[in-house]
Protein backbone atom coordinates (compact mmCIF):
# COMPACT_ATOMS: atom_id res chain seq x y z
CA UNK A 1 0.00 0.00 0.00
CA UNK A 2 1.26 3.47 -0.80
CA UNK A 3 2.20 5.79 2.05
CA UNK A 4 -0.57 8.36 1.64
CA UNK A 5 -1.11 10.45 4.75
CA UNK A 6 0.82 12.36 7.36
CA UNK A 7 -0.09 12.08 11.06
CA UNK A 8 -3.48 10.62 10.20
CA UNK A 9 -3.63 7.79 12.72
CA UNK A 10 -1.24 8.85 15.48
CA UNK A 11 -3.67 11.07 17.40
CA UNK A 12 -3.05 14.33 15.52
CA UNK A 13 -5.57 16.15 13.33
CA UNK A 14 -5.47 14.52 9.86
CA UNK A 15 -4.24 16.70 7.02
CA UNK A 16 -4.69 16.29 3.24
CA UNK A 17 -1.01 15.69 2.54
CA UNK A 18 0.62 12.69 0.90
CA UNK A 19 4.11 11.56 1.85
CA UNK A 20 5.35 12.72 -1.57
CA UNK A 21 4.42 16.30 -0.60
CA UNK A 22 1.20 16.54 -2.61
CA UNK A 23 -1.52 18.56 -0.89
CA UNK A 24 -1.42 21.18 1.86
CA UNK A 25 -2.65 21.79 5.40
CA UNK A 26 -6.40 22.38 5.75
CA UNK A 27 -6.75 25.20 8.31
CA UNK A 28 -10.26 26.30 7.37
CA UNK A 29 -13.69 25.27 8.66
CA UNK A 30 -13.99 21.49 8.55
CA UNK A 31 -15.70 18.47 10.04
CA UNK A 32 -12.73 16.61 11.46
CA UNK A 33 -14.75 13.54 12.44
CA UNK A 34 -15.96 13.20 8.84
CA UNK A 35 -12.38 13.47 7.59
CA UNK A 36 -11.29 10.72 9.98
CA UNK A 37 -14.13 8.47 8.82
CA UNK A 38 -13.39 9.09 5.13
CA UNK A 39 -9.59 8.91 4.80
CA UNK A 40 -9.73 7.72 1.18
CA UNK A 41 -11.80 10.72 0.11
CA UNK A 42 -9.82 13.18 2.26
CA UNK A 43 -6.53 11.86 0.87
CA UNK A 44 -7.44 9.76 -2.19
CA UNK A 45 -5.03 7.10 -3.42
CA UNK A 46 -2.85 8.47 -6.22
CA UNK A 47 -4.52 5.92 -8.53
CA UNK A 48 -7.90 7.67 -8.15
CA UNK A 49 -8.67 9.79 -11.19
CA UNK A 50 -11.47 10.94 -13.48
CA UNK A 51 -15.14 11.41 -12.71
CA UNK A 52 -17.34 8.92 -10.86
CA UNK A 53 -20.51 9.82 -8.95
CA UNK A 54 -20.87 9.50 -5.19
CA UNK A 55 -21.25 5.79 -4.37
CA UNK A 56 -21.79 6.03 -0.61
CA UNK A 57 -24.57 7.17 1.69
CA UNK A 58 -25.08 6.43 5.37
CA UNK A 59 -28.40 5.62 6.99
CA UNK A 60 -27.15 7.92 9.78
CA UNK A 61 -27.59 10.84 7.37
CA UNK A 62 -31.25 10.08 6.68
CA UNK A 63 -34.41 11.36 8.35
CA UNK A 64 -36.07 9.00 10.84
CA UNK A 65 -39.81 8.37 10.73
CA UNK A 66 -40.82 7.79 14.36
CA UNK A 67 -44.07 6.05 15.30
CA UNK A 68 -45.46 4.37 18.41
CA UNK A 69 -44.30 0.83 17.78
CA UNK A 70 -41.09 1.55 15.87
CA UNK A 71 -39.25 3.67 13.33
CA UNK A 72 -37.94 3.62 9.77
CA UNK A 73 -35.47 5.45 7.54
CA UNK A 74 -34.56 4.97 3.89
CA UNK A 75 -31.82 5.36 1.30
CA UNK A 76 -33.20 5.73 -2.22
CA UNK A 77 -32.13 7.43 -5.44
CA UNK A 78 -33.08 10.73 -3.80
CA UNK A 79 -30.29 10.27 -1.25
CA UNK A 80 -27.90 8.34 -3.52
CA UNK A 81 -28.69 9.33 -7.13
CA UNK A 82 -26.44 6.66 -8.66
CA UNK A 83 -28.55 3.92 -7.03
CA UNK A 84 -31.20 3.54 -9.71
CA UNK A 85 -31.93 -0.20 -9.44
CA UNK A 86 -32.55 -0.81 -5.72
CA UNK A 87 -33.60 1.17 -2.64
CA UNK A 88 -33.30 0.28 1.03
CA UNK A 89 -35.29 0.85 4.22
CA UNK A 90 -33.90 0.29 7.71
CA UNK A 91 -36.76 -0.44 10.13
CA UNK A 92 -37.15 -1.29 13.80
CA UNK A 93 -40.22 -2.57 15.66
CA UNK A 94 -40.90 -2.88 19.37
CA UNK A 95 -42.21 -6.07 20.94
CA UNK A 96 -45.73 -6.11 19.51
CA UNK A 97 -45.01 -3.23 17.11
CA UNK A 98 -46.68 -3.74 13.72
CA UNK A 99 -45.74 -2.62 10.22
CA UNK A 100 -49.36 -2.58 9.23
CA UNK A 101 -51.07 -4.70 6.57
CA UNK A 102 -49.94 -3.27 3.23
CA UNK A 103 -48.57 -4.03 -0.21
CA UNK A 104 -46.15 -2.52 -2.73
CA UNK A 105 -45.86 -2.05 -6.46
CA UNK A 106 -42.26 -3.28 -6.00
CA UNK A 107 -40.88 -6.56 -4.69
CA UNK A 108 -39.70 -6.57 -1.06
CA UNK A 109 -36.56 -8.47 0.04
CA UNK A 110 -35.51 -8.34 3.68
CA UNK A 111 -32.66 -9.37 5.99
CA UNK A 112 -33.23 -9.66 9.75
CA UNK A 113 -30.50 -7.81 11.62
CA UNK A 114 -31.50 -8.52 15.22
CA UNK A 115 -34.43 -9.78 17.27
CA UNK A 116 -37.37 -11.74 15.91
CA UNK A 117 -40.59 -10.91 14.08
CA UNK A 118 -43.63 -12.57 12.57
CA UNK A 119 -44.50 -12.11 8.91
CA UNK A 120 -47.81 -12.88 7.18
CA UNK A 121 -48.92 -12.81 3.55
CA UNK A 122 -51.71 -13.94 1.22
CA UNK A 123 -51.17 -14.49 -2.50
CA UNK A 124 -53.45 -13.81 -5.47
CA UNK A 125 -54.96 -17.31 -5.23
CA UNK A 126 -55.99 -16.96 -1.60
CA UNK A 127 -53.14 -19.11 -0.27
CA UNK A 128 -51.68 -17.78 2.97
CA UNK A 129 -48.33 -17.74 4.74
CA UNK A 130 -47.22 -17.08 8.33
CA UNK A 131 -43.72 -17.54 9.75
CA UNK A 132 -41.34 -16.29 12.41
CA UNK A 133 -37.99 -14.83 11.35
CA UNK A 134 -34.81 -14.22 13.34
CA UNK A 135 -31.27 -12.89 12.79
CA UNK A 136 -29.89 -13.88 9.41
CA UNK A 137 -33.27 -14.90 7.99
CA UNK A 138 -34.63 -13.45 4.74
CA UNK A 139 -38.07 -12.91 3.33
CA UNK A 140 -39.26 -11.96 -0.13
CA UNK A 141 -42.71 -10.75 -1.15
CA UNK A 142 -43.40 -10.37 -4.90
CA UNK A 143 -44.96 -7.10 -6.11
CA UNK A 144 -48.59 -6.69 -5.12
CA UNK A 145 -48.61 -9.43 -2.45
CA UNK A 146 -50.24 -8.08 0.77
CA UNK A 147 -48.24 -8.70 3.94
CA UNK A 148 -47.40 -7.54 7.46
CA UNK A 149 -44.49 -7.58 9.92
CA UNK A 150 -44.83 -7.66 13.71
CA UNK A 151 -42.10 -7.63 16.34
CA UNK A 152 -42.06 -10.60 18.68
CA UNK A 153 -39.41 -8.67 20.61
CA UNK A 154 -37.42 -5.55 19.82
CA UNK A 155 -36.15 -6.19 16.30
CA UNK A 156 -34.47 -4.46 13.40
CA UNK A 157 -34.23 -5.39 9.72
CA UNK A 158 -33.19 -4.16 6.30
CA UNK A 159 -35.80 -3.98 3.53
CA UNK A 160 -34.65 -3.81 -0.11
CA UNK A 161 -36.94 -2.92 -3.03
CA UNK A 162 -36.33 -3.47 -6.74
CA UNK A 163 -36.66 0.19 -7.77
CA UNK A 164 -34.18 2.89 -6.79
CA UNK A 165 -36.93 5.53 -6.70
CA UNK A 166 -39.06 3.54 -4.25
CA UNK A 167 -40.20 5.12 -0.98
CA UNK A 168 -41.73 3.17 1.88
CA UNK A 169 -43.86 6.24 2.56
CA UNK A 170 -45.63 5.63 -0.74
CA UNK A 171 -46.98 2.13 -0.07
CA UNK A 172 -50.60 0.97 -0.24
CA UNK A 173 -51.79 0.57 3.36
CA UNK A 174 -54.93 -1.04 4.76
CA UNK A 175 -55.72 1.84 7.15
CA UNK A 176 -55.21 4.45 4.44
CA UNK A 177 -57.53 2.67 1.99
CA UNK A 178 -60.26 2.35 4.60
CA UNK A 179 -59.84 6.02 5.60
CA UNK A 180 -60.32 7.13 1.99
CA UNK A 181 -63.26 4.88 1.12
CA UNK A 182 -66.85 6.06 1.80
CA UNK A 183 -68.35 4.19 4.73
CA UNK A 184 -71.40 3.19 2.70
CA UNK A 185 -69.04 1.49 0.24
CA UNK A 186 -67.26 -0.32 3.08
CA UNK A 187 -70.67 -1.33 4.44
CA UNK A 188 -71.76 -2.74 1.06
CA UNK A 189 -68.44 -4.50 0.49
CA UNK A 190 -68.31 -6.29 3.85
CA UNK A 191 -72.05 -6.66 4.45
CA UNK A 192 -72.07 -4.92 7.84
CA UNK A 193 -73.66 -1.67 9.10
CA UNK A 194 -71.84 1.62 8.46
CA UNK A 195 -71.55 2.06 12.22
CA UNK A 196 -69.03 -0.77 12.21
CA UNK A 197 -66.50 1.68 10.78
CA UNK A 198 -67.07 4.67 13.06
CA UNK A 199 -63.74 4.21 14.87
CA UNK A 200 -61.46 3.27 11.98
CA UNK A 201 -58.21 5.30 11.67
CA UNK A 202 -58.61 8.63 9.90
CA UNK A 203 -55.23 8.29 8.20
CA UNK A 204 -52.45 5.80 7.59
CA UNK A 205 -51.09 4.03 10.66
CA UNK A 206 -47.88 2.85 8.93
CA UNK A 207 -46.43 1.47 12.20
CA UNK A 208 -48.49 1.04 15.36
CA UNK A 209 -48.12 -0.57 18.77
CA UNK A 210 -49.98 -3.84 19.19
CA UNK A 211 -49.85 -6.78 21.57
CA UNK A 212 -47.17 -9.44 21.24
CA UNK A 213 -48.90 -12.28 19.38
CA UNK A 214 -49.16 -15.82 20.69
CA UNK A 215 -47.53 -18.89 19.22
CA UNK A 216 -47.61 -19.64 15.50
CA UNK A 217 -50.10 -22.43 16.18
CA UNK A 218 -52.45 -20.06 18.01
CA UNK A 219 -52.36 -17.60 15.09
CA UNK A 220 -52.88 -20.13 12.31
CA UNK A 221 -55.64 -19.38 9.81
CA UNK A 222 -56.68 -22.25 7.55
CA UNK A 223 -57.22 -21.24 3.92
CA UNK A 224 -59.51 -23.39 1.76
CA UNK A 225 -56.86 -22.98 -0.95
CA UNK A 226 -53.92 -24.09 1.19
CA UNK A 227 -50.53 -22.48 1.77
CA UNK A 228 -48.37 -20.64 -0.76
CA UNK A 229 -46.52 -23.11 -3.03
CA UNK A 230 -43.14 -21.41 -2.53
CA UNK A 231 -42.00 -20.22 0.88
CA UNK A 232 -41.45 -16.49 1.37
CA UNK A 233 -38.75 -17.21 4.00
CA UNK A 234 -35.11 -18.33 3.67
CA UNK A 235 -32.69 -19.09 6.53
CA UNK A 236 -29.48 -17.67 5.06
CA UNK A 237 -27.19 -18.33 8.04
CA UNK A 238 -28.08 -22.05 7.92
CA UNK A 239 -26.79 -22.15 4.36
CA UNK A 240 -23.34 -23.71 3.93
CA UNK A 241 -20.93 -20.87 3.03
CA UNK A 242 -18.26 -20.85 0.35
CA UNK A 243 -15.10 -20.76 2.49
CA UNK A 244 -11.87 -19.22 1.22
CA UNK A 245 -8.64 -18.21 3.01
CA UNK A 246 -9.87 -14.63 3.54
CA UNK A 247 -13.45 -15.21 4.64
CA UNK A 248 -16.69 -16.63 3.32
CA UNK A 249 -19.65 -15.96 1.01
CA UNK A 250 -23.26 -17.16 1.15
CA UNK A 251 -25.13 -16.64 -2.13
CA UNK A 252 -28.94 -16.55 -2.27
CA UNK A 253 -30.95 -16.17 -5.46
CA UNK A 254 -33.77 -17.92 -7.29
CA UNK A 255 -31.69 -21.12 -7.51
CA UNK A 256 -31.98 -21.76 -3.75
CA UNK A 257 -34.77 -19.31 -2.81
CA UNK A 258 -37.12 -19.79 -5.78
CA UNK A 259 -39.65 -17.06 -4.92
CA UNK A 260 -36.94 -14.37 -5.10
CA UNK A 261 -37.27 -13.58 -8.79
CA UNK A 262 -35.99 -9.99 -8.89
CA UNK A 263 -33.36 -9.73 -6.13
CA UNK A 264 -30.20 -11.84 -5.75
CA UNK A 265 -27.72 -11.34 -2.92
CA UNK A 266 -24.54 -12.48 -1.23
CA UNK A 267 -23.62 -12.22 2.45
CA UNK A 268 -19.86 -11.61 2.51
CA UNK A 269 -17.47 -12.09 5.42
CA UNK A 270 -13.99 -10.55 5.05
CA UNK A 271 -11.50 -11.35 7.80
CA UNK A 272 -8.88 -8.80 8.96
CA UNK A 273 -6.20 -8.64 6.28
CA UNK A 274 -8.67 -9.96 3.70
CA UNK A 275 -10.29 -8.56 0.58
CA UNK A 276 -13.30 -9.25 -1.62
CA UNK A 277 -11.25 -9.88 -4.74
CA UNK A 278 -11.03 -7.66 -7.81
CA UNK A 279 -14.16 -8.49 -9.82
CA UNK A 280 -17.25 -7.15 -11.56
CA UNK A 281 -20.83 -8.23 -12.14
CA UNK A 282 -21.99 -8.89 -15.73
CA UNK A 283 -25.72 -8.71 -15.06
CA UNK A 284 -26.65 -5.70 -12.87
CA UNK A 285 -25.61 -2.80 -10.64
CA UNK A 286 -24.61 -3.75 -7.08
CA UNK A 287 -26.29 -2.28 -3.97
CA UNK A 288 -24.41 -2.86 -0.72
CA UNK A 289 -25.27 -2.68 2.98
CA UNK A 290 -22.48 -2.81 5.57
CA UNK A 291 -23.37 -4.85 8.66
CA UNK A 292 -20.21 -4.76 10.80
CA UNK A 293 -16.58 -3.69 10.66
CA UNK A 294 -15.07 -1.18 8.28
CA UNK A 295 -13.72 -1.34 4.77
CA UNK A 296 -12.88 0.55 1.64
CA UNK A 297 -13.79 0.09 -2.00
CA UNK A 298 -12.27 1.45 -5.18
CA UNK A 299 -14.60 1.44 -8.19
CA UNK A 300 -13.06 1.45 -11.68
CA UNK A 301 -14.91 2.62 -14.78
CA UNK A 302 -13.84 3.19 -18.38
CA UNK A 303 -11.35 5.86 -19.50
CA UNK A 304 -9.27 5.38 -16.36
CA UNK A 305 -11.90 6.71 -13.94
CA UNK A 306 -11.48 5.33 -10.41
CA UNK A 307 -12.70 6.54 -7.01
CA UNK A 308 -12.23 5.18 -3.49
CA UNK A 309 -14.75 5.22 -0.63
CA UNK A 310 -14.65 4.18 3.03
CA UNK A 311 -17.53 2.27 4.62
CA UNK A 312 -18.60 1.16 8.07
CA UNK A 313 -21.67 -0.42 9.68
CA UNK A 314 -24.91 1.25 8.55
CA UNK A 315 -23.51 2.59 5.27
CA UNK A 316 -24.87 1.89 1.80
CA UNK A 317 -22.49 1.40 -1.12
CA UNK A 318 -23.22 1.20 -4.83
CA UNK A 319 -21.37 -0.07 -7.90
CA UNK A 320 -22.66 0.76 -11.42
CA UNK A 321 -23.16 -2.08 -13.88
CA UNK A 322 -19.97 -3.98 -14.85
CA UNK A 323 -17.63 -1.55 -13.03
CA UNK A 324 -14.54 -3.26 -11.60
CA UNK A 325 -14.14 -3.08 -7.81
CA UNK A 326 -12.90 -4.73 -4.63
CA UNK A 327 -13.78 -4.37 -0.92
CA UNK A 328 -10.90 -4.40 1.54
CA UNK A 329 -11.16 -4.92 5.30
CA UNK A 330 -9.51 -1.82 6.80
CA UNK A 331 -10.14 -2.65 10.45
CA UNK A 332 -9.11 -5.13 13.09
CA UNK A 333 -12.52 -6.82 13.24
CA UNK A 334 -14.30 -8.98 10.66
CA UNK A 335 -16.08 -7.01 7.94
CA UNK A 336 -19.60 -8.21 7.04
CA UNK A 337 -21.70 -6.79 4.23
CA UNK A 338 -24.51 -7.67 1.86
CA UNK A 339 -24.23 -7.20 -1.89
CA UNK A 340 -27.55 -7.20 -3.76
CA UNK A 341 -28.66 -7.13 -7.38
CA UNK A 342 -31.89 -6.56 -9.29
CA UNK A 343 -31.68 -10.00 -10.84
CA UNK A 344 -32.96 -13.55 -10.43
CA UNK A 345 -29.40 -14.91 -10.33
CA UNK A 346 -26.11 -13.90 -8.72
CA UNK A 347 -23.19 -13.55 -11.16
CA UNK A 348 -19.65 -12.20 -10.91
CA UNK A 349 -16.48 -12.30 -12.98
CA UNK A 350 -13.18 -12.80 -11.15
CA UNK A 351 -10.22 -10.85 -12.58
CA UNK A 352 -7.85 -13.52 -11.29
CA UNK A 353 -9.80 -16.39 -12.83
CA UNK A 354 -10.25 -14.56 -16.14
CA UNK A 355 -6.49 -14.09 -16.52
CA UNK A 356 -5.78 -17.67 -15.38
CA UNK A 357 -8.05 -19.04 -18.13
CA UNK A 358 -6.56 -16.83 -20.86
CA UNK A 359 -3.49 -17.89 -22.90
CA UNK A 360 -0.35 -17.09 -20.89
CA UNK A 361 1.49 -15.32 -23.70
CA UNK A 362 -1.44 -13.00 -24.28
CA UNK A 363 -1.60 -12.00 -20.60
CA UNK A 364 2.16 -11.51 -20.41
CA UNK A 365 2.28 -9.28 -23.48
CA UNK A 366 -0.78 -7.29 -22.41
CA UNK A 367 0.54 -6.51 -18.90
CA UNK A 368 4.30 -6.83 -19.47
CA UNK A 369 4.63 -9.31 -16.60
CA UNK A 370 6.78 -12.35 -16.04
CA UNK A 371 6.12 -15.99 -15.22
CA UNK A 372 5.94 -15.29 -11.47
CA UNK A 373 2.66 -13.45 -12.00
CA UNK A 374 1.33 -16.08 -14.39
CA UNK A 375 2.14 -18.85 -11.92
CA UNK A 376 0.23 -17.02 -9.15
CA UNK A 377 -3.06 -16.97 -11.04
CA UNK A 378 -5.93 -19.24 -9.92
CA UNK A 379 -8.30 -21.09 -12.23
CA UNK A 380 -10.71 -21.50 -9.29
CA UNK A 381 -12.68 -18.50 -8.07
CA UNK A 382 -11.88 -17.24 -4.56
CA UNK A 383 -14.43 -14.52 -3.75
CA UNK A 384 -12.48 -13.45 -0.63
CA UNK A 385 -8.67 -13.53 -0.57
CA UNK A 386 -5.96 -13.17 2.05
CA UNK A 387 -2.21 -13.36 1.77
CA UNK A 388 0.53 -13.63 4.42
CA UNK A 389 1.79 -10.21 5.44
CA UNK A 390 -1.07 -8.38 3.72
CA UNK A 391 -2.28 -5.33 5.65
CA UNK A 392 -4.29 -2.29 4.74
CA UNK A 393 -2.50 0.14 6.99
CA UNK A 394 0.35 2.19 5.52
CA UNK A 395 3.47 2.14 7.70
CA UNK A 396 2.92 5.63 9.13
CA UNK A 397 -0.66 5.06 10.29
Amino acid sequence: MEDRTVNQWNGNVPQPIRSDGAGAIDSGPRNIMRDIQNPDMFVPPSTDTGLLPNLKFSFSDTSMKLKKGGWSREVTARELPAATTLAGVNMSLTAGGVRELHWHQEAEWSYMLLGSARITAVDQDGRNFIADVGPGDLWYFPPGIPHSIQGLEHCEFLLVFDDGNFSDQNTLSLSNWFAHTPKDVLSANFGVPESTFQDIPSDELYIFQGKVPGSLESQEVQSPYGEVPQTFKHELLKQTPIKTPGGSVRIVDSSNFPISKTIAAALVEVEPGGMRELHWHPNQDEWQYYLAGQGRMTVFNGEGAARTFDYRAGDVGYVPFANGHYIQNTGKETLWFLEMFKSSRFADVSLNQWLALTPEELVQSNLNVGTEFIDSLRKEKWPVVKYPGFSYYPKNK
